[in-house]
């Protein structure tokens, strides 16, 4: 079966967008999805989106880390996926849609992608550091000089650890810089730092208000691949009305045989 794809990068972050309203690609299939996500032997990304029908939103989005097996929420992925909703007619500039860990609206501007983020409770401090979940579950380490940190080894070290067992976390390791913060972290699913990553960031940037680094946001954020905003309200250690904001750009479209 030939299957048409749509390639989409979020400040770095790829993703191979599928239209499955048709119900052509079975989403149990995790040989096939980790095969189009291998970079040598594949399409390549670091994950994979299928947009399929909802009967109360404009549509569903399904997301599968690189590793086969359909995750958490992806941010950047969701930023990305209304792009291509919104130039696809499937969706109006601004949507509603389904998503593994609940409804999500976005906007999506000619410049910018805008997507609203779930509200977040229940932050603990675990050794010093916040473990947030923000669709994805993310531990917050902030550090100086993180260029210099080797993400790879630390970030694997920590997301396979007993205290986040046993379904692990995603790791971010954050400095400050200048009017906001500096984010690299470690997926898991992708088991490897990615150049960004957008509950990552988001987690990032709560997490350095609640910790009293900035009184309140917008939190402007730099990664590897580019830069986000993150919008919210902080109420003790609780945070709502989250909108995170940048680019989702499209890169190519294609077919592949599976």
């Amino acid at each position: 079966m030939v299957i048409p794809f749509n390639k989409y990068q979020g400040t770095g972050n790829d993703f191979i967008i599928i239209d499955n309203r048709a119900s052509l690609f079975d989403p149990a299939d995790t040989g096939t999805v980790r095969r189009l996500c291998d970079r040598r032997f594949g399409i390549g990304a670091d994950g994979l989106i299928l947009v399929s029908v909802d009967n109360e939103f404009d549509f569903r989005m399904s997301y599968f880390n690189s590793d086969g097996f359909e995750s958490t929420m992806c941010g950047n992925g969701g930023r990305c996926t209304a792009r291509f909703a919104h130039s696809s007619g499937i969706a109006a500039k601004e949507m509603e849609f389904r998503a593994i860990d609940g409804i999500h609206r976005a906007i999506a501007d000619e410049a910018y992608v805008t997507l609203q983020m779930n509200n977040v409770s229940g932050v603990r401090m675990i050794n010093g550091s916040l473990f947030l979940n923000t669709g994805s579950p993310h531990y917050v380490v902030f550090s100086h000089d993180i260029d210099n940190i080797d993400v790879f080894s630390r970030g694997k070290k920590i997301r396979w650890s007993g205290e986040f067992a046993p379904g692990g976390t995603n790791v971010d390791f954050v400095e400050l810089s200048g009017d906001g913060i500096y984010v690299r972290t470690f997926e898991r699913g992708v088991e490897d730092e990615t150049l960004s990553c957008g509950t990552g960031v988001t987690a990032s940037a709560i997490a350095a208000v609640m910790a009293g680094h900035f009184d309140k946001s917008p939190v402007n954020v730099r990664t590897k691949g580019g830069d986000l905003n993150v919008k919210f309200e902080i109420s003790g250690m609780e945070a709502g009305n989250i909108w995170l904001t940048g680019p989702a750009t499209f890169v190519y479209y294609g077919e592949i045989a599976i």
